[in-house]
């Protein structure tokens, strides 16, 4: 087992204070053109902002029998109203969770940071001015940019998945809440997977068919849950293999990310870490995601990590139909019948 060392204090006192500081995405006239493009697909990501909010303002607010029912309303409206009728523009995070952004501001941060450079992705493909060279070029700036900034940036190293699963806090959120579970994966999912039709649509017409097709699948996951959702999270070479292929290190940050996200639900929801070190345990685990000396996977095991977790069918499925095998990676193997 991975252990974190738990550096300085719990949630209190000066230990606990941020430098509150923010960073102004990458410019360019590409910027929000998946919002105007796509607005559909485009704000359901304001949504899911609030979901990942009032998750752990929740999970960190509220106690034992009373985080259960608080996270069945919240569920409950997410995916009723919220996702239904998605917010028009970002959500301040710290607004909707006020104590969770006092307790963890550099996760917080972090997190928000990580998903600009998914956001700038999406406004990169949705630009129909750019040929696909040009965007491939402007994702990998855009990705120089986001790593440029060491104090907030994942690493574009895949981090091994013992830090997410073998901690001594480890899969608590998934086996006490299974539904929401669910739903964060599922929103992880769409995150990665409308890289895919993006990429591989000839046309306006073929992307656009292709991102509704993804949108329509994440909403099948929500409509059995929590057996039509994903059984394990889903990773970006499985997902986005043609993506990954292009971009390797946006999408190993991007795994990175989510490893993350599901630690720090872990950590808000285990009874092994007292509320006055979830701080620490948040604050040592971001370290260790920062660092890139040890508890990296090699390429080769990260390309086939899926594989051994289950493979696609575990992970929501694909985002569109396979791609040619002359395209397709060559770690990207058939998935067999039971998958």
């Amino acid at each position: 087992m991975l252990v974190f060392a738990l550096a300085g204090a719990g949630g209190h006192g000066a230990d606990a204070q941020d430098r509150r500081d923010e960073r102004f995405y990458y410019p360019g006239a590409f910027n929000w053109a998946f919002l105007e493009r796509y607005p559909d697909a485009a704000r359901l990501f304001n949504a899911f902002d609030y979901g990942h909010a009032i998750l752990y303002e929740t999970l960190y607010q509220e106690r034992d029998s009373a985080a259960g029912g608080a996270l069945t309303q919240a569920y409950h409206y997410l995916t009723t109203d919220l996702l239904v009728r998605p917010p028009r523009y970002a959500v301040a995070e710290e607004v909707i969770a006020p104590s969770y952004a006092k307790l963890a501001w550099r996760a917080m941060r972090m997190f928000d940071w990580a998903h600009v450079l998914h956001r700038q992705i999406y406004d990169v493909y949705a630009d129909e001015r750019l040929s696909p060279a040009a965007r491939d070029t402007l994702i990998e700036r855009l990705t120089d940019y986001y790593l440029a900034d060491r104090d907030y940036a994942f690493p574009p190293a895949p981090k091994s998945m013992a830090l997410m699963d073998e901690q001594d806090y480890s899969q608590v959120f998934r086996r006490r809440f299974p539904t929401f579970n669910g739903l964060i994966w599922a929103y992880h999912w769409l995150q990665v997977g409308l890289y895919e039709p993006l990429i591989a649509g000839r046309t306006p017409e073929e992307r656009r068919a292709g991102v509704l097709a993804a949108v329509a699948r994440f909403w099948e996951m929500l409509e059995t849950p929590p057996l039509s959702m994903p059984r394990v999270m889903p990773l970006t070479p499985t997902i986005a293999p043609e993506f990954t292929r292009r971009h390797r290190r946006a999408a190993a940050i991007f795994d990175n990310l989510h490893m993350m996200h599901d630690i720090v639900s872990d950590i808000l929801t285990s009874p092994r870490v007292s509320r006055d070190h979830k701080r620490a345990a948040i604050y040592a685990a971001l370290a260790e995601f920062r660092d890139t000396t040890h508890n990296v996977m090699s390429q080769e095991e990260w390309l086939m990590m899926g594989h051994h977790m289950g493979g696609i069918g575990a992970m929501g499925g694909p985002a569109m139909g396979l791609l040619p095998s002359a395209h397709r990676p060559e770690h990207e193997m058939p998935m067999s019948p039971r998958e």
